[in-house]
């Protein structure tokens, strides 16, 4: 049976959900939205195309609802920022606990996992493609491990668009975000991270510097709601012109693979042959 006190505290979190909800409501969302089915690929299409369709049905589709998901996030947490302006503190690790903690760790975390999937679609994407170049030397060896940039680079590279994507998508999560962040999803994931709204962590820090050890007292502050949306819409807009470049690359692909049905030869494409 419910006590006097969990009834209370019910209620309050209540009014400051409608509270946000409103502040919700009342705000634009801000950015933008990725678009769903984009390109068009023949019709019918061969069968030696139908892993690379399949994977960019699927991987378009996951990118733009996770770009798309950063983007309401940024929406969201400005809204709660607006609700934790008035209230005090008791209140506002209340309304941390019960609602931000979990918003703000998530969304810290999809920058990282946006660039990664970004490398894996292309990669993947690149490689079957790169039958459109390769025609019958077209080896079917890709890397069964994680894949980053770098992994990418004998499959992608050929591709005109590529290297223009690479840029676009470099600065996502990079060392602006970590060191602005007070490397949160590292420290989260091994260590103790910064809270959000009220609380410090890593009160004493151990550090070895030319071999010698010594320890800073003092502590971490809290991330600010503002300033995490502040910097999660900086890495909403790095996602925005990735997505714009990944477009574009597709579209190289899908061009070479038009060419290559219709008997033309393609114009661009081709695993990268290893160094020797």
């Amino acid at each position: 049976m419910t006590d006097q006190f969990s009834r209370a505290r019910s209620e309050k979190l209540v009014t400051f959900y409608e509270a946000y909800r409103s502040a919700l409501d009342a705000t634009p969302v801000g950015g933008e939205f990725m678009k769903y089915q984009w390109w068009t690929l023949p019709n019918p299409l061969n069968a030696m195309w139908m892993v690379y369709s399949q994977m960019l049905d699927e991987y378009a589709a996951e990118l733009a609802n996770i770009i798309n998901d950063l983007t309401n996030h940024v929406h969201r947490l400005r809204a709660w920022d607006t609700v934790l302006a008035g209230i005090d503190d008791s209140d506002k690790h209340e309304v941390s606990h019960e609602f931000i903690d979990t918003l703000g760790t998530v969304a810290l975390g999809q920058p990282y996992a946006i660039k990664s999937r970004f490398a894996f679609a292309v990669g993947h994407l690149s490689h079957q493609a790169n039958q459109a170049a390769d025609g019958r030397d077209w080896r079917d060896e890709f890397p069964d491990n994680n894949i980053y940039l770098n992994d990418i680079e004998p499959y992608a590279s050929p591709w005109k668009k590529y290297r223009a994507f690479k840029l676009k998508l470099e600065p996502l999560a990079g060392k602006k975000f970590k060191q602005a962040s007070n490397d949160f999803r590292n420290t989260y994931n091994h260590g103790f991270s910064s809270r959000f709204v009220v609380g410090m962590t890593a009160m004493v820090k151990r550090e070895v510097i030319g071999g010698r050890v010594s320890y800073a007292f003092g502590g971490t502050d809290p991330l600010t709601v503002a300033e995490v949306a502040n910097l999660l819409a900086i890495e909403r807009d790095h996602c925005y012109r990735a997505f714009e470049a990944f477009q574009a690359l597709v579209e190289e692909q899908i061009a070479a693979i038009v060419a290559v049905e219709r008997g033309s030869q393609a114009a661009s494409g081709g695993r990268a042959l290893d160094p020797d």
